[in-house]
């Protein structure tokens, strides 16, 4: 299958679904989304439909405040590398392209502020 870029929402749905299929899956993240932060599903993922394709795609249809869930989860900096890992495999996956690389570095720089605002050291 050859890959393309992402430049739809569809696409965008196909990236943040499989990417949180994946967390789901994930013995490290699941625990943190779904036990301690209980993510209602169904609610969540169209939040994070319209924040990538806020991100990647200049839709403006996000207007959340992203940081303020994270503030009281027991996270580290290695639920953050896995994170990214997990993101940068979804993509790699799925997408290939000038958006492709710029998701990944969004996803990284969202990390690395998350890390810096919640005083996780040696994330830069």
């Amino acid at each position: 299958m050859k890959k393309s870029d992402i430049t739809s929402m569809e696409d965008i749905k196909l990236l943040v679904d499989s990417f949180y299929d994946k967390v789901n899956r994930d013995s490290l993240l699941s625990n943190v989304f779904n036990d301690v932060a209980k993510i209602d599903w169904p609610s969540h993922l169209p939040k994070m439909y319209a924040f990538w394709s806020t991100q990647l795609l200049g839709s403006a249809s996000y207007f959340g405040k992203p940081f303020p869930p994270h503030m009281k989860l027991p996270i580290n900096k290695m639920h953050f590398e896995h994170w990214i890992s997990l993101f940068i495999q979804t993509v790699d996956e799925h997408f290939k392209g000038t958006v492709a690389e710029v998701a990944k570095q969004k996803a990284k720089n969202i990390s690395a502020v998350f890390q810096y605002k919640l005083g996780i050291t040696g994330s830069f």
